[in-house]
């Protein structure tokens, strides 16, 4: 579920403001602190920000957007790729020549000259972070000896300590895992030498995972959950492990997805939770996230009552019922049924990726339930709606009876039997 922030910056978006768009791009590019990583959303929002002027956004694109998201929108998307790889992001120039080859595009003349234009790129190494003074070879021979299958362990031992103690986190995340003999999916790992110290292994998994390693927080999870731990914390274990779900931990995700999901009865928002990190998960290829992503919120029917009245809307209806043809437009979109259409609360059933259909509360024999929103496109125009419900009231609706009444009297009594 967004939270307060996140809507307003929503908000802002859908009215055109360039930074919420490239705010609102951002969060779906990384995941926000609610909102589901969408790529595709993100490339919509960023594209609209790279529009309006703003560098950045045509930055991000280029630097983040895969070809898989960016060919469905290569008409939109060429030029920001174009733009970052005259800037040398790496990613860009990768993607632009997919695209280029999928689709030369023979009609852009102009294509080929930028395409030269293009500098060369010399990957720049990372700066290494150092906690100790050691050798700068050791890192090095570290990680040349960890390859190693005959490898002499205590030399290995020795090596990974320094390399940790320097500030590697590779390093102090593979000591960690050493101490605590596990490995990184928490499974335990039979040692001839030495003994389990989780205290240790913590600590070393701490400073890892401060430096960006969402492994290593992840095995901090699995610690804290340890009957034999003498430190065991459920409260920890969840912490940590939520830490490595937000860094995009896939295995992490997906049981926080589960878990929100078997605690919905505590909680009713946790079934939009579960599907926030499920869909993260599934992003990353995990199936048993998208069995779970299909049987909390299956996929809609092939075809629905509102589909055949679609033709229908009229620009007199569009112009004198909008609110009337945005629930039908709704209701083709996620096959909501008739009263789900009419009484929806828009504006509190979005949820950034998903919506929350419950009316309950005027129609007694539904029942809650979620329906993903799955592509950019559906994004689009749920968006649209949803200004639409901002900026008209919805007491001039009526009840119910009085748009049911509506709907049968603008769109005809015939067709509306045959929906």
């Amino acid at each position: 579920m967004a939270n307060r922030d996140e809507l307003v910056i929503i908000r802002g978006a859908r009215s055109g403001d360039a930074a919420a768009q490239l705010a609102l791009g951002k969060l779906y590019l990384f995941g926000g602190a609610s909102l589901p990583q969408n790529l595709p959303t993100a490339l919509h929002w960023l594209g609209r920000a790279a529009t309006q002027g703003v560098d950045e956004a045509w930055q991000l694109i280029g630097a983040n957007i895969p070809f898989e998201v960016a060919q469905p929108a290569r008409a939109q998307a060429l030029q920001w790729f174009v733009r970052a790889a005259q800037e040398g992001i790496p990613a860009a120039v990768r993607v632009l020549a997919q695209l280029r080859r999928v689709d030369p595009s023979p009609g852009d003349t102009a294509g080929q000259a930028r395409q030269d234009a293009i500098p060369a790129i010399t990957p720049q190494p990372a700066p290494a972070a150092s906690s100790r003074e050691v050798p700068a070879s050791v890192p090095e021979a570290w990680r040349a000896m960890e390859a190693e299958p005959d490898a002499d362990q205590d030399d290995l031992l020795r090596l990974r300590t320094l390399a940790a103690q320097g500030g590697d986190r590779e390093a102090q995340l593979a000591l960690g895992l050493h101490l605590a003999r596990m490995n990184s999916e928490g499974d335990r790992v039979e040692s001839s030498s030495g003994t389990v110290n989780f205290k240790r292994a913590l600590r070393w998994l701490a400073q890892a995972g401060e430096q960006g390693l969402a492994d290593a927080w992840f095995a901090m999870s699995r610690i804290y959950i340890r009957p034999e731990f003498s430190q065991r914390s459920a409260s920890e274990a969840q912490a940590c492990l939520e830490r490595a779900a937000d860094m995009g931990h896939s295995g992490a995700q997906l049981e926080c997805g589960i878990h929100a999901w078997r605690a919905r009865r505590g909680a009713e928002d946790n079934d939009v939770r579960a599907v926030f990190w499920l869909q993260k998960a599934a992003a990353q290829g995990s199936a048993e996230a998208q069995q779970a992503l299909d049987r909390i919120a299956p996929s809609p029917p092939p075809a629905g009552w509102a589909d055949p009245l679609l033709p229908l809307l009229t620009r007199e209806i569009l112009s004198s019922q909008p609110l009337l043809a945005a629930r039908i437009e709704l209701a083709a979109m996620f096959r909501l049924t008739r009263a789900e259409a009419l009484l929806l609360d828009v504006k509190a059933a979005d949820q950034g990726h998903c919506l929350v259909v419950d009316i309950r509360a005027s129609y007694g024999r539904s029942k809650r339930r979620l329906v993903l929103v799955r592509t950019a496109a559906e994004r689009q125009k749920l968006d649209r709606i949803v200004r639409l419900f901002e900026q008209v009231g919805v007491d001039m609706e009526g009840n119910y009876r009085q748009r049911l009444y509506r709907l049968k009297s603008w769109l005809g009594a015939d067709m509306m039997a045959a929906a």
